[in-house]
């Protein structure tokens, strides 16, 4: 690949023009104003084995919603408008283009269709399914795409590279209800555990997060939504989970799926706690699952989830230069397009790789000179060698949040300063805050004072203050409402701008309901019951709790397991094996379809009671009902 010309970066200048241009001249930094919107041999790889488009490239779901629009992004085909970043539109010109392409013999990928791409491997007697997308409507408008350009061929293996939902949820358009018998389900080893331990204990919060950081009910145009950097959006149709049927667990696995030999690296920790890159030896291809795509990604997501391991995913990156250096000639992923050419493939996982590290190892380094996760975000700055490549530009994660991970994983929230030990929750201290600047209308005209002086960072806190102080306050709202747009329009990073626009939004025109959602039947029948338990356990009001001390069974004859459950103390908790406890004041005897619609609210129904029933209703009674976004239901 021809090196990036390193003068089309430039580092924003300071004041009321950088304040505009970039929220932080070392995670943001502008292409030059004279300069294209284009460059590289991106553009060129972006199309390179391209066969045709979905047209129209919209997808429906069975009741005729629409669920997925790549055309709503046809905007993107004109030049930079002046309400984006020009690198964060460029990157979205490279993201939104939709079709099927072939990557190398028997490799195909069908982009465009959903946040993921679907990779599709021709076998000896089908096809093997790499990443089935989010949603089922989509999973099958790809399968179909590809059906009718290479023919009518049965899915013979399936393969989850992570437990993200949008490499596993559409697994259901590719292989229907009852479809999946007899096919390999490949996925590295605690891929279960976590493809649904993610979406229960905290999922409401993650729920209202994704909704922000994907910028659902956002206008598609120049001045809104224009992408999340790693793909454009995600899709809103049925969400599913097929169980694999065989774990891979270690590097170096070789597993043969219809004729083709795929030979695996563990990479767990890094994108995701279960995840794995696989080379086919035979077709001299490498795929890098979502551990080197062409952004820099989140150590730390905005949607809220553990933070990741940066140190070791550039050791896993550094392994898989040793691992495929010499044996591959394409490099594709779960997201964005591929990379040809065994140097440029290097050349791409160094660059990644010394990109974490780097953010990382100086991380560490200031933490041990005394700084906080914020004062780290302000001073650190990327190398020109790695800041100037177009591949590790912060359009999903960025350098700034990134590093406020790092520092939370080694620190944890607290910086050291006594001040910060016990403050004000934000409704308490805003209104304190509000009254030492001399009233709302005050705080509001200092605001602007710092806003036309090119502060809109602390002219947002200001208007916050006054916003949490007074949520009625419409010349704050109003005001906060017109910088985060600035704010967010001038972001290179694609989740930033979606947050501040999103954030732009409700306060102009209040909360909507997200359409996304990850819960779904299959989703459900794949939690254990120990998840489902933990999920009933976080959602326990404790102090209505207190006084109650109450013993109960759910045994599972199935699962040959009884499951003891005690509430102590405002506390749940339970231990298992597998006889029934004397001391249990009820025993319910069911099974995990009759246990979830219990828990959803479906009341005893056939399930087999032993003791006092009014136990349940105890228990049941002191859970707080879960946001309508993420409701136990009845698969």
């Amino acid at each position: 690949m021809t090196p990036l010309n390193r003068r089309s970066f430039v580092v924003a200048a300071a004041g009321a023009a950088a304040a505009a241009v970039a929220l932080n001249p070392h995670t943001a930094s502008a292409i030059d104003r004279e300069g294209t919107s284009k460059g590289g041999d991106d553009f060129a790889d972006a199309d390179k084995g391209f066969i045709a488009a979905l047209t129209p490239g919209v997808v429906k779901n069975a009741k005729g919603q629409v669920i997925w629009d790549n055309d709503a992004y046809d905007f993107l085909k004109k030049d930079a408008p002046k309400s984006a970043n020009k690198s964060l539109w460029r990157q979205s010109q490279l993201v939104s283009k939709q079709g099927l392409y072939k990557v190398a013999d028997r490799i195909y990928q069908v982009r465009g269709l959903d946040l993921s791409n679907m990779t599709i491997i021709e076998g000896d007697t089908g096809i093997i399914v790499i990443d089935p997308l989010i949603s089922a409507e989509t999973a099958a408008a790809a399968l179909k795409l590809f059906r009718t350009h290479r023919g009518d061929k049965k899915v013979t293996g399936l393969i989850y590279t992570h437990p993200h939902v949008d490499h596993f949820g559409g697994c259901r358009g590719v292989l229907p209800a009852g479809a999946e018998d007899g096919v390999p389900i490949l996925a590295p080893d605690g891929f279960m555990e976590h493809a649904v331990s993610e979406n229960v204990y905290a999922g409401t919060a993650m729920q209202r997060r994704s909704g922000y950081m994907y910028g659902a009910t956002l206008p598609k145009s120049p001045a809104g939504q224009i992408g999340c950097g790693l793909g454009q959006t995600v899709s809103v149709g049925s969400i599913g989970l097929i169980p694999p049927t065989k774990d891979i667990t270690e590097t170096g696995q070789v597993e043969t799926v219809d004729g083709v030999k795929f030979e695996f690296q563990m990479t767990p920790g890094t994108e995701a706690p279960a995840e794995m890159n696989f080379v086919l030896p035979d077709l001299r291809a490498v795929c890098m699952a979502e551990n080197a795509t062409h952004t820099m990604h989140n150590i730390i997501t905005l949607r809220g989830a553990q933070v990741r391991d940066a140190r070791q995913w550039a050791r896993y990156l550094d392994e898989s230069v040793v691992l495929f250096d010499g044996r591959v000639d394409v490099a594709f992923a779960s997201h964005h397009w591929p990379t040809w050419g065994g140097d440029t493939i290097v050349e791409l996982l160094e660059q990644q790789r010394d990109l974490y590290a780097y953010m990382h190892d100086q991380t560490l380094r200031m933490i041990n000179a005394g700084m906080t996760g914020r004062e780290i975000a302000e001073e650190i700055e990327l190398p020109p060698t790695l800041a100037g490549v177009w591949a590790n530009r912060g359009y999903y994660g960025s350098l700034s949040h990134n590093v406020k991970g790092i520092y939370q994983r080694y620190m944890g929230w607290f910086d050291g300063n006594p001040a910060h030990l016990w403050e004000h929750p934000p409704v308490e201290e805003a209104k304190r805050y509000v009254k030492a600047m001399g009233g709302r209308t005050a705080t509001v005209a200092k605001a602007k004072v710092f806003a036309r002086s090119g502060d809109l960072r602390f002219a947002v806190t200001l208007l916050n203050h006054v916003v949490f102080a007074d949520p009625g306050h419409k010349a704050a709202k109003a005001e906060l409402a017109e910088l985060y747009v600035k704010l967010g329009q001038a972001s290179e990073n694609a989740v930033w701008r979606n947050f501040y626009l999103m954030g732009a939004q409700e306060l102009r025109e209040g909360v909507r309901d997200s359409p996304t959602s990850v819960t779904s039947a299959d989703m459900l029948m794949a939690l254990s019951v120990d998840q489902l338990i933990d999920s009933v356990a976080v959602r326990i009001n404790g102090p209505r709790a207190w006084e109650l001390n109450l013993r109960m069974d759910w045994s599972l004859p199935a699962l040959g397991k009884v499951w003891h459950l005690t509430l102590r103390n405002g506390v749940l908790t339970y231990r298992s094996d597998t006889e029934k406890s004397p001391d249990a004041g009820v025993t319910l005897t069911m099974t995990k379809p009759q246990l979830l619609a219990m828990l959803g609210g479906k009341g005893l129904g056939d399930i087999k009671v032993e003791g006092d029933a009014s136990l349940l209703s105890d228990l049941l009674g002191v859970v707080d009902k879960p946001d309508s976004a993420f409701a136990i239901v009845t698969p």
